[in-house]
């Protein structure tokens, strides 16, 4: 008989997922063909899920809630899933992150975690985190959820003009991350600006910062080292930060300007190159 691993379901979000759908499944007398049958994938990723190898996507839970009728089960319990496979430092953070009513971001280097594709993610994290780049890329697209919300979080985000020309992942994603952007514009709840090279020293040469805002909870500051992040409701802080944040968007580009920059970057740097999955960027 095959040795099959027993899971601790308290060990883990991704433990106490494999234990429940190993449960759920042998319930309905399927073997792990059958199910993957079923949800379109092969019997043995179902038992790398069941036993904690592997990470469930969203779209694994939703199919698995409908083949073994769960009633959503799996897929409310596979956004605690994802998150777990975030850093440990940084999980804090994120559940800030998807309570807040009002997101305040600069951004120095790169294109905020909540507005990058797929494609861009995983190349910015294949740099430090291949060894679990399915995972943290999958951990990155459900931060993104909080966006699709019936009421979603204000978004306002001051974004470097040296984003958009540090090529992350090759030309094709660039201009596939370009167009996402271009497609945010117009939305209620979402401004983006460029800070301009041309403004030269500025309130935030530090580095990249995150200003979160609540409706019963006090305001947070946010940034990140090498290996931690730094959170503080300190008065003083948000004090200068809110009034440098105010400075950057003073000194940035208007929304229909900044569009303009990104539109022509994209055409002019990135041209006519095929997006991630080699299909053409329209």
């Amino acid at each position: 008989m095959a040795n099959i691993r027993e899971l601790d379901p308290s060990a883990s979000p991704l433990d106490y997922f494999g234990y429940e759908l190993r449960r759920e499944r042998e319930a309905a007398g399927m073997r792990l063909a059958d199910l993957g049958s079923v949800i379109f994938c092969t019997g043995s990723l179902v038992g790398q899920i069941e036993t904690a190898k592997k990470v469930p996507t969203r779209e694994f839970a939703e199919r698995a809630d409908a083949a073994l009728m769960t009633d959503g089960f799996f897929s409310r319990l596979v956004g605690l899933v994802l998150r777990s496979q975030l850093p440990t430092w940084f999980q804090a953070y994120a559940d800030m992150e998807a309570k807040a009513t009002y997101i305040s971001t600069y951004q120095c280097q790169l294109v905020y975690g909540l507005l990058q594709t797929q494609a861009y993610a995983r190349a910015v994290l294949s740099v430090e985190q291949a060894d679990r780049l399915d995972q943290m890329v999958a951990a990155r697209m459900e931060r993104q959820r909080i966006l699709q919300r019936e009421h979603p979080p204000v978004l306002w985000t001051v974004l470097d003009e040296a984003a958009l020309y540090r090529e992350i992942g090759g030309p094709g994603v660039m201009r596939e991350q370009l167009a996402h952007l271009l497609s945010l514009f117009g939305r209620p709840w979402l401004e983006l600006q460029v800070l301009p090279f041309s403004v030269g020293q500025h309130s935030s040469t530090m580095g990249s910062f995150n200003l979160l805002r609540f409706d019963d909870h006090p305001d947070i500051h946010y940034a990140e080292s090498y290996d931690q992040g730094h959170m503080t409701a300190n008065p003083a802080v948000i004090r200068e930060r809110s009034v440098g944040y105010a400075r950057l968007q003073a000194e940035a580009l208007s929304p229909r300007d900044s569009a303009a920059l990104i539109a022509r970057v994209m055409e002019e740097r990135y041209g006519k190159q095929p997006g991630p999955d080699a299909s053409p960027v329209a």
